[in-house]
């Protein structure tokens, strides 16, 4: 299933309840590869987290066996670098906090799908977008 054949696509909100901004499109990210932390029910892992990645997440990644840094071109993967910003699972992320490594979130482009695992108190926290 593509992005485009997603019924929620465009209509998904953020965690403040409004539209779902784009995360990034370089390097583009999402379940969909459309830029957005969309979601629908065949994104097992929950990518709903926007994030500005740091080195010390990226590591944390890692050592959890999850190596975002290396390009994997056999995937179409150009492997991130911290002060990109990506779609992150909800899940990830809620570890990451715990452990101390998380990295900050842009709540306009966090999909309200990632409340379901991710308190909005917790997501405030480290948010980079609340002013």
């Amino acid at each position: 299933m593509k992005a485009q054949d997603f019924p929620g696509r465009g209509s998904q909100l953020n965690v403040l309840g409004g539209p779902l901004l784009t995360c990034s499109d370089r390097p583009l990210t999402g379940f969909f590869r459309d830029g957005c932390c969309n979601t629908s029910e065949d994104d097992l892992g929950s990518h709903t987290v926007c994030v500005v990645l740091t080195a010390e997440f990226l590591e944390f990644s890692k050592a959890r066996g999850n190596d975002l840094s290396t390009p994997r071109p056999e995937f179409d993967f150009p492997g991130l670098e911290p002060g990109q910003r990506w779609c992150l699972c909800a899940a990830r992320w809620l570890e990451a906090f715990k452990a101390g490594k998380a990295p900050q979130v842009a709540l306009n482009s966090t999909n309200q799908a990632a409340l379901e695992i991710v308190p909005l108190e917790l997501l405030k926290q480290l948010a980079c977008d609340l002013h």
